[in-house]
């Protein structure tokens, strides 16, 4: 089974969901998505495993949310995608995906489902 966290050190849930999969036995594949943020494809292609809109998997408390103009309302999926590559810092995390599936580890146990 190939599972990837796109995963932030900084973050508890983040460090106690990769925490959670390796307790599992899991062999995970972890991207650090400031580092590395997923393309474009990517992440559309999170967020429809996730069935979410992209605001909703936007960090929306963070100073860049706004700053860069990303709180407008006429902006459309492909306009907010672009800004979260952009800005990776918006994205929420821990995302989980495997077995064709998504899921957000807030709290971590989320992703179990999808094992």
């Amino acid at each position: 089974m190939s599972v990837k966290i796109y995963h932030n050190p900084r973050c508890s849930k983040s460090r106690q969901t990769l925490q959670l999969l390796e307790e599992q036995g899991v062999q995970v594949e972890v991207i650090e998505y400031l580092k590395t943020p997923p393309t474009v494809d990517e992440l559309d292609n999170i967020l429809t495993l996730l069935d979410m809109q992209p605001r909703e998997l936007m960090r929306k408390k963070e100073a860049e949310y706004k700053e860069t103009g990303m709180d407008h309302p006429d902006l459309d999926r492909s306009a907010l995608i672009t800004g979260m590559v952009s800005s990776p810092k918006l994205i929420e995390r821990p995302i989980v995906l495997a077995n064709g599936k998504a899921a957000i580890g807030r709290p971590p146990e989320n992703v179990l489902a999808i094992l």
